[in-house]
């Protein structure tokens, strides 16, 4: 679970929520014809930029920004580390039966065990980094649009609220519903581009950074044991990766 992303976005609904309340209540900020224009509308505009599949597979990371737990690159320096170990005393072939739960590094270690040269594994393991960044990407993009969509969309709602109410001077009832449309329809694009699809986005650029590092630093350490390196040299390589604060004292740099 990313406890950041759950309590900054909870935590920015709460405030604006408590907002409301200390107002006079929530009933005065919910307008159906805004919703559909802001809510609905941005995201027919967001789908028609991109391919169904990719809006589709967007919604589906946002989702797993709240649950996405960040690599640990200590844990996975141990575990290659391990292996190199493994693979020094008993060769390349004593990696087959070891418990591996990472799934990219269980495949870097399942083509060691097949005998292919370090070339072919880096270059396997590059292109599944590189899809796997492309897909991120994707998603942030769409976040990204419906950021930039959604006031714009709320801008179309204030227009729409104000020709109403323009076109109804002489009854003053209809002035002031026909003002509340345009004000909440601003509101709800502020509020849907700032308070979800640009943190998403950028919460989506973090993740795909951290992904990039640690699999970067699988490939380096698998190539390493490929190459029948010694453990040792292969942890201090790794330690490379870490921030200067996090790495043993014993390491240069």
């Amino acid at each position: 679970m990313d406890i950041a992303t759950l309590v900054g976005l909870v935590g920015a609904a709460g405030i604006v929520a408590m907002a409301m309340v200390l107002a006079g209540g929530f009933a005065q900020f919910i307008d159906v014809g805004s919703i559909l224009i802001v809510v609905v509308g941005s995201h027919f505009v967001v789908m028609g930029q991109f391919p169904m599949g990719n809006f589709v597979g967007a919604a589906k990371a946002g989702l797993k920004t709240l649950t996405f737990k960040s690599p640990n690159c200590d844990e996975i320096i141990a575990k290659v580390v391990e292996l190199a170990d493994l693979a020094r005393k008993g060769g390349l072939l004593s990696l087959e039966g070891a418990e591996i739960e990472d799934p990219f590094l269980k495949k870097g270690v399942g083509l060691l065990v097949d005998g292919h040269d370090g070339e072919v594994v880096k270059a396997i393991l590059s292109k599944d980094v590189q899809m796997a960044s492309k897909r991120h990407e994707q998603g942030k993009d769409i976040f990204k649009a419906l950021g930039d969509v959604s006031p714009a969309m709320g801008m179309i709602g204030t227009l729409v609220g104000l020709v109403a109410m323009l076109g109804n001077m002489d009854d003053p009832k209809s002035i002031g519903p026909s003002m509340a449309v345009a004000l909440l329809t601003t509101l709800y694009g502020a509020m849907i581009a700032n308070m979800m699809a640009i943190p998403i986005a950028e919460k989506l650029g973090k993740r795909d950074e951290e992904e990039k590092v640690a699999k970067t630093l699988m490939i380096d350490g698998l190539l390493g044991i490929q190459a029948g390196q010694n453990p040792r040299v292969i942890e201090q390589v790794l330690h490379g990766y870490l921030a200067e604060s996090k790495r043993p004292s014993g390491d240069d740099g």
